[in-house]
């Protein structure tokens, strides 16, 4: 096959300086407007990494669980916070992704291992352990959080790396340690058992398709018998079923299993469909109000709601009725998704989510946007605009007690729940690029996308200085990263928008003053790797990359 370099050099010269026909409709004006919020976006997570860097330990490096807690702990600084300094510097910041995160990663390791590969809280003002005993529901209560809530959002975006080897290892420890988190009592949300029990269903199918291990699905379906085949733990019937944050990971792990039994046995899939469908059934019944948005806790047995707060984290519970739909057709519950959806967008415009947190419009702000990249309600799409916006709002005023110290320096709100302030911004800014990235990433410059009929338009732009670099794109990461055999809607993944396909080319094209020019015809690996792009200072480039039909 010839080079991309041949067929670039042949089809400027055949192409440049004829008119637009087939692509004078594209709304690049649109794409610009994607990429001054992906400027805005991106450069907000770089200043919140760079402010928390600020208060890490000076002996460690190891990130506090707030700003005014000087301890390390799995299920707050692991889990919620660092995970996204890791990622926004994979987009953003090479150097600080291979130095500084690594480095945190291995003095982690290094001083917090308690049982095996499972940490336990540290007290960085006593550079020890901050407790004397061992307490192993609080050890497993924060391995499976920093797991499911942490390593799992890493692993779907950037794949294989030394962040995946620290979940294995931690997950083989955990199996000598529990099979049914039935004796778990620890945990500050009062929702232990469940909990745990649906990260370790998250984490142990999507390792399962990861690696190929046997072990892994096994023990999931240990905790599947235990909710779906014993009456005594039928979620349906339970007193107390937590809808919202933490309670909710259970929903989400049972609907990831039956989804992994879909392709691999569909006899016990057979075995769990009325159960989960019963459990499905009555949390629509009983546990949403008339828009379908879930109550915050509700007492399955007497059909009542115990907390009429509203779930903040919605989407997490519809991931599952989603993924129910897309496997067995069920229509019912594309309709209860779809309602909700567009009540949300509707009638849900600034919402008080979790009484103002970042937190709570970072998780309702993701719970839209994995469900709008299945089901693209316009009228959504200006509700996640909106959002956003007002989530970004907050880094900028100080909300919290004793907030003045860092107002204005990238702090959010001075807690763990930070982390997730970038992690939503990242998945809104893919959305805003199709998935497509530039790097190096200087503050400067502006990436935006539109989805055409045959691929996406794109808007480049750089505001201070030429600059010289990559423009890459994204691959189907279900299939590549974590081998999954559909990509079903779950809990923190990053949502795939434009993603390029194997053993397909595609031909980039810039539209420029009425004429367009042939870039040249790539390959996807070589989009994925990214092709090399130049940027003029204050010129913009409009360009059209699209799939070549065989």
């Amino acid at each position: 096959m010839k080079s991309s370099f041949f067929y670039l050099l042949i089809g400027t010269i055949a192409i440049s300086g004829c008119a637009i026909d087939k692509h004078t409709n594209y709304d690049f004006a649109e794409a610009k407007k994607n990429g001054k919020l992906v400027q805005e976006g991106y450069n907000r997570c770089l200043n919140y990494v760079d402010a928390w860097l600020a208060y890490a330990d000076p002996a460690t490096g190891l990130i506090p669980q707030n700003l005014q807690s000087p301890i390390w702990n799995a299920h707050n600084s692991a889990a919620d916070n660092y995970p996204f300094m890791v990622l926004t510097a994979f987009l953003l910041d090479s150097g600080l992704y291979h130095g500084k995160m690594r480095e945190i990663l291995a003095t982690e390791k290094a001083l917090t291992s308690r049982i095996g590969a499972l940490p336990d809280d540290f007290s960085l003002e006593k550079q020890k352990f901050l407790r004397e005993e061992i307490d192993t529901s609080r050890i497993i209560f924060g391995a499976s959080e920093y797991m499911k809530d942490g390593i799992l959002p890493i692993t779907e975006y950037i794949g294989k790396s030394v962040w995946s080897d620290r979940m294995l290892a931690m997950l083989e420890e955990m199996n000598k340690h529990v099979e049914v988190a039935s004796d778990v009592d620890w945990t500050y949300s009062g929702e232990a058992e469940t909990e745990v029990n649906g990260e370790l269903l998250q984490i142990l199918t999507r390792c399962y398709w990861m690696t190929g291990k046997t072990t892994y699905l096994d023990w999931a379906l240990k905790i599947g018998d235990y909710y779906l085949l014993e009456d005594k733990n039928d979620l349906s019937k339970a007193v107390r079923l937590r809808l919202r944050d933490h309670g909710c990971e259970v929903i989400g792990g049972l609907g990831e299993l039956y989804a992994t039994l879909h392709f691999i046995d569909t006899e016990k899939k057979k075995l769990y469909k009325p159960h989960l469908y019963r459990l499905l059934d009555r949390i629509l019944k009983v546990g949403t109000n008339q828009d379908g948005i879930f109550y915050n806790v509700v007492n399955m047995k007497k059909g009542a709601p115990i907390d009429t707060a509203l779930v903040d984290n919605w989407g997490y519970l519809y991931d599952t009725y989603y993924t129910v739909y897309q496997l067995d057709s069920t229509e019912k519950y594309r309709s209860a998704v779809v309602k909700a959806l567009k009540n949300i967008a509707d009638d849900y415009l600034y919402y008080d989510w979790e009484n103002g947190s970042s937190d709570g419009y970072a998780d309702a702000i993701e719970s839209g946007l994995n469900l709008f990249n299945r089901e693209p309600i316009p009228a959504l799409a200006n509700w996640l605009d909106a959002s956003t916006q007002l989530m970004w709002s907050i880094q900028d005023s100080a909300f919290r007690e004793n907030a003045q110290a860092w107002n204005g320096t990238g702090i959010i709100e001075g807690w763990h729940g930070d982390g997730n302030f970038a992690r939503t911004t990242i998945m809104y800014c893919l959305w805003k690029t199709q998935g497509t990235y530039l790097k190096p990433w200087r503050n400067d410059l502006q990436i935006g996308a539109l989805k055409t009929d045959k691929g996406i338009a794109l808007s480049l732009f750089a505001e201070e200085d030429p600059w010289k670099g990559k423009l890459a794109f994204d691959v189907a990461r279900h299939q590549q990263f974590l081998r999954l055999p559909t990509d079903y809607p779950r809990i923190n993944q990053f949502p795939e928008w434009f993603t390029v396909k194997d053993n397909a080319q595609y031909i980039l094209t810039e539209l420029k003053e009425g004429t367009e020019k042939k870039l040249g015809i790539f390959t996807a690996e070589e989009l994925r790797s990214g092709i090399s792009i130049d940027l003029e200072v204050n010129t913009n480039r409009n360009l059209l990359i699209e799939q070549i039909e065989k």
